[in-house]
This record gives structure tokens, C-alpha cells and sequence, in this order.
């Protein structure tokens, strides 16, 4: 799985990439979702909180806290495809 122990290597970080940049892709076309309850202020607004998020986490280098930061990202984008808005991002 991983080659660091704790701290992410190089090989670890572009082994998520591709996963990381689908991810990232999804989340921002799911805010476009008509199911949505938001005008297109907050869609925008939203849409710029995810990007933020991302450009944070792209600095992260714990093995762990990269893996908590894919499930949260995963279940986010579960609860807006199903018209949801999770609460972290509220």
C-alpha cells in the first residue's frame, strides 16, 4: 500500500493523484446538481470553499490524514448525489 510509514513519499503521493483530481472534479460538478437547494451565488461560494479545501489539503504529508481526508471527500460527494448538502461544507 504505502512506502512511507508515517510521512507520504513521492510514490504515495502520485499514486493518489489521479483519485484525488477525480474526486475533485465530481465534488465541484455535483454542487451544480438541480437537486440542490442553493441559489447560484451559493453554488459559486460552495464551489470556491471545495477548491480552498483541496488547495489546503494538497499541502498535507501524514499517511493517515490523507486517508481521512479521501473518506470525507468521498462521503461528501455520496450525500450530494443524493441532494444533500453535507454539513462541513454548510
Amino acid at each position: 500500500m504505502a512506502k512511507g510509514l508515517i510521512w507520504a513519499t513521492a510514490e504515495d503521493m502520485a499514486r493518489n493523484r489521479g483519485r484525488v483530481l477525480t474526486m475533485y472534479r465530481q465534488l465541484l460538478r455535483s454542487l451544480n446538481s438541480p437537486e440542490l437547494p442553493l441559489t447560484w451565488a451559493a453554488r459559486l461560494a460552495k464551489k470556491a470553499e471545495v477548491r480552498a479545501i483541496f488547495i489546503v489539503a494538497s499541502e498535507e504529508r501524514s499517511l493517515h490524514n490523507i486517508a481521512d481526508l479521501i473518506d470525507v471527500g468521498e462521503y461528501s460527494l455520496s450525500l450530494l448525489r443524493k441532494g444533500e448538502i453535507p454539513k462541513h461544507i454548510q
